[in-house]
């Protein structure tokens, strides 16, 4: 035979419900910005990481640090190009 809850029971139930499931929307909304961010920054951001990792390893992170300033440098001047129509297909 079943147990028989308690109104009281069962309504901790469904708060201990709705708090695990609202904990995991935002810890999947977290990784959606994080992915994202990595995805926007991408080649620049990605050698920044290389270059600090190798650094912690006791390598030398010189050119991944280079190679993301040069990087950084070439998004910064495709910012600053006009957008319009007539250069569209060109700058992808």
């Amino acid at each position: 035979m079943a147990a028989i809850q308690s109104p009281r029971v069962r309504n901790a139930l469904h708060q201990r419900g709705q708090g695990l499931s609202e904990y995991i929307i935002i810890v999947a909304l977290i990784a959606v910005a994080a992915i994202g961010v990595v995805g926007f920054f991408g080649d620049t951001l990605s050698n920044q990481m290389a270059g600090m990792a190798m650094e912690m390893a006791g390598q030398g992170g010189d050119t991944a640090q280079q190679t993301a300033t040069a990087q950084a440098a070439s998004a910064q001047a495709n910012a600053a190009t006009a957008k319009t129509l007539d250069n569209y297909a060109s700058a992808n």
